[in-house]
């Protein structure tokens, strides 16, 4: 082969293809038989031939590179198969910075939403928005705690995993959410549903502690100028049943005669933690859900999800046009359809081994998902003009 084809490399023996650093050649060539090799800035780059199908080699000799800590696959250069080994880290390099901006510029955020909640104008008075700092600590709070669950067991797999991004934008609560960032590939089964189902359930503990306390601080009620200004936006809240649930435990209403008298903000914070959970169990793509019904059901997760879109219009279209609801009050199972619709096309993750997870994951599977039912609300949320 002319050396122009495949510029930067070097002839070399099959004896010396491999680099010093990734796995012995002994390791490799049961699988795909190394003619030339290259290391371009500290990736591995094996050219040669497969012995086997592709998904087979990657099922077969990811573990191998995986314990010399790369990350592989395999593809095709120059018209030639390679195998691509990309070194892999577990864990923070630094100061994460963009995180800890984005932290910051949330809590900004959430203060300023939290501020309305409790009646305080903080654009005429921006001094007193630290108050509303219960509320941040609830948002925040439910939403980290359900973000660390994923990385703590991302670490514990030896998953690539970032620190949670927090996303502030001006909502009713001041963000839109957080995410962290996976890399690689996962390693089984186990790995997905485990670090998928521990978002949930932990920011589900974290949001029936923040509810519970709520629930158990005094209602905020309304100035006089706000209940009788005839412009004002009335924002009413849907109650899942496992906040219905956890106030008739606690013997604390939700419900008011007074329509100026509402909740503690801190119970919005519980509120937005269980419509997370709903939400990230929805089964499709890269979504909590998706990844737990994978690991559970395997590749018929696939055909599950490709009918969510199709369930979440039909709500959208039984809210609206049979229940009577307000465009505003439904739209958020529009969007979401169209959202599920584009993440069921994407599809879920796929690990390297593919076994079937153990009966006691399975049963807790279920059992989340289950908890997911609890936190589901037709309604989210009515505004009345």
């Amino acid at each position: 082969m002319d050396d122009g084809d495949r510029p930067g490399i070097e002839e070399s023996r099959a004896s010396d293809a491999v680099p010093a650093a990734g796995p012995s050649l002994e390791r490799i060539e049961s699988m795909f038989t190394v003619y030339e090799s290259t290391v371009e800035d500290e990736t591995l780059i094996y050219y040669g031939d497969p012995r086997v199908q592709p998904e087979q080699i990657v099922q077969e000799l990811w573990p191998v590179f995986r314990e010399e800590g790369y990350d592989l696959r395999v593809g095709t250069r120059y018209g030639e198969y390679v195998l691509v080994a990309e070194p892999t880290t577990v864990g923070i390099d630094g100061i994460p910075w963009t995180n800890v901006l984005l932290l910051a510029l949330t809590i900004v955020s959430t203060l300023f939403a939290g501020s309305m909640w409790y009646h305080i104008d903080p654009i005429a008075n921006p001094e007193e928005m630290w108050r509303a700092w219960p509320f941040t600590v609830a948002i925040l709070g439910v939403l980290g705690v359900h973000e660390m669950g994923h990385y703590l067991l991302s670490r514990y797999h030896q998953v690539d995993a970032s620190l949670p991004y927090f996303i502030p934008i001006p909502t009713l609560i001041g963000t839109m959410g957080a995410v962290i960032k996976m890399k690689g590939r996962m390693p089984d089964r186990k790995a997905l549903f485990d670090i998928g189902v521990a978002g949930p359930l932990a920011g589900l503990v974290a949001t029936i502690a923040v509810t519970i306390v709520g629930l158990h601080l005094p209602p905020v009620t309304a100035p006089e100028t706000v209940v009788q200004d005839p412009d004002a936006v009335q924002i009413q809240l849907g109650y899942p049943p496992l906040l219905e649930l956890l106030a008739a435990a606690f013997d604390q209403p939700l419900y008011r005669d007074d329509p100026a008298t509402a909740i503690n903000p801190v119970v919005v914070g519980g509120w937005v933690g269980m419509f997370v959970t709903f939400l990230n169990l929805i089964p499709v793509g890269q979504l909590d859900g998706g990844h737990i019904l994978r690991a559970m059901a395997g590749r018929s997760q696939e055909t599950i999800a490709a009918l969510v879109p199709g369930a979440l219009f039909g709500l959208a279209a039984y809210l609206y046009y049979v229940a009577d609801y307000g465009l505003n009050s439904v739209l958020i199972w529009g969007v979401w359809g169209l959202f599920a619709a584009v993440l069921a096309s994407v599809g879920p993750a796929h690990p390297v081994d593919d076994e079937k997870l153990g009966t006691g994951r399975f049963v807790l599977g279920v059992v989340t998902f289950a908890l997911g039912l609890l936190c589901f609300m037709q309604v989210p949320i009515v505004i009345v003009e």
